[in-house]
């Protein structure tokens, strides 16, 4: 029996993890929560999984959970927390045998990586755990003899392709990308995008940043660089193909030639189950692969002059230091300026590009150091905006 944390519970992968304990109740239990605001349903989830420990965002949250949980009676109240230090006592808890981390955002990172320290199993579902932090967190990890065991596709099917052979007979990777919404548009289309055009993802219904993310293909080159610290292979090695399928989530090439790649249904339940179960590989009652409509699989380079998204992240990554911290959070405010009308889509990368320009690149010597560097950030970000405004 695997006792979980799961850290952003209420949100698309909490929801699908929390299933999957439902459908393997004696493999998994929940020891802890944590969500943001919505009270009603972390109430749910308490009253069905009985964690032992739950954290919300704010003592107003705490309460108000609290209420709801006394107002229908019948469920024991567990220890709530709030804020940074809830989430992190969620995380730590001694009775944790995994932690998902799945906290959209910076705020999930100290929880993360004091997770880790404890010496917790992470399912890393946090892409801003290693985009903002990942040569501490990775040092950290083979200190404490942690592995870090990836829940996005990609990456997840990165994992399992490596299984076939030694590390040092790989000779690249390769992570496949949907296209987004813009795959085949004119630039001058994609530049004057419209917030409902950029948010129509073909593949995967997400939240709003994810899904701009991917239509500006930034969140591809997060993945690269994430690919980066997970597996350890060089910007080079690491290579991006446009796979409108969805079908193939990676591949892997050897030195001899052959190449290994991994195929499942867009459903996140796989790569869950695949990180909660490691190193088993455990049965599903859900439906297979339908090979009967496997009719096509097609693979295009992506076009970073369309997509500057994309090279600024191998730029970033290339930079080293504090610069994929940098990329990260002046990407978080672009893209939150361009959800609320104030700047093109167009103008995300150029905007980005100005910030990682202007910003200095520094060293870090601990999560302190990152979450300082983070704000500093975001505040330059803001400042660079309004030149940009429309």
């Amino acid at each position: 029996m695997k006792r979980l944390s799961i850290l952003g519970s209420t949100g698309s992968i909490g929801r699908n993890c929390l299933s999957l304990v439902w459908e393997f109740p004696n493999r998994y239990e929940v020891a802890s929560l944590a969500a943001g605001e919505n009270v009603a349903l972390l109430a749910e989830q308490v009253r069905q999984f009985h964690p032992a420990f739950v954290s919300v965002a704010s003592e107003r949250a705490a309460d108000a959970l609290c209420k709801e949980l006394r107002r229908h009676g019948g469920t024991k109240i567990p220890e709530i927390g709030h804020g940074s230090r809830g989430i992190e006592q969620a995380a730590t808890l001694e009775q944790v045998d995994v932690v998902v981390s799945a906290v959209v955002g910076v705020a999930g990172l100290p929880a993360t990586y004091a997770a880790i320290d404890a010496g917790k199993q992470i399912a890393l579902a946090n892409k801003e755990v290693l985009v903002a932090a990942g040569g501490l967190v990775t040092q950290l990890a083979r200190q404490r003899g942690v592995e870090l065991l990836p829940v996005d596709s990609e990456h997840n099917g990165v994992h399992q392709c490596l299984r076939a052979g030694r590390r040092t007979e790989v000779s690249r990777l390769v992570l496949t990308a949907s296209g987004g919404p813009f795959f085949k548009a004119p630039a001058e289309k994609i530049a004057s995008a419209t917030v409902a055009e950029a948010l129509q993802h073909p593949t995967w219904r997400m939240g709003n940043r994810i899904t701009i993310d991917s239509a500006t293909l930034m969140n591809k080159g997060f993945e690269v660089i994430e690919a980066h610290w997970l597996f350890g292979f060089a910007p080079d090695q690491i290579h991006v193909k446009i796979h409108p399928q969805s079908t193939v989530h990676a591949l892997i090439e050897f030195v001899d030639g052959s190449v290994v790649a991994q195929l499942s249904v867009t459903d996140m339940r796989v790569p869950l189950q695949y990180a909660l179960s490691y190193p088993e590989r455990v049965a599903s009652n859900r439906q297979g692969f339908a090979w009967e409509k496997l009719r096509l699989l097609e693979f295009f380079e992506p076009d970073t002059g369309r997509f500057p998204c994309l090279r600024l992240a191998y730029e970033a990554l290339r930079a080293g230091g504090s610069s994929t911290c940098a990329l990260n959070a002046a990407d978080e405010i672009a893209v939150e300026a361009f959800l609320a009308g104030r700047i093109s889509f167009g103008t995300i990368p150029r905007l980005v590009e100005d910030a990682l320009h202007a910003l200095p690149t520094q060293s870090f010597h601990s999560m302190g150091d990152v979450l300082e560097y983070d704000q500093l950030c975001r505040a330059r970000t803001a400042e660079l905006l309004q030149k940009h405004l429309n």
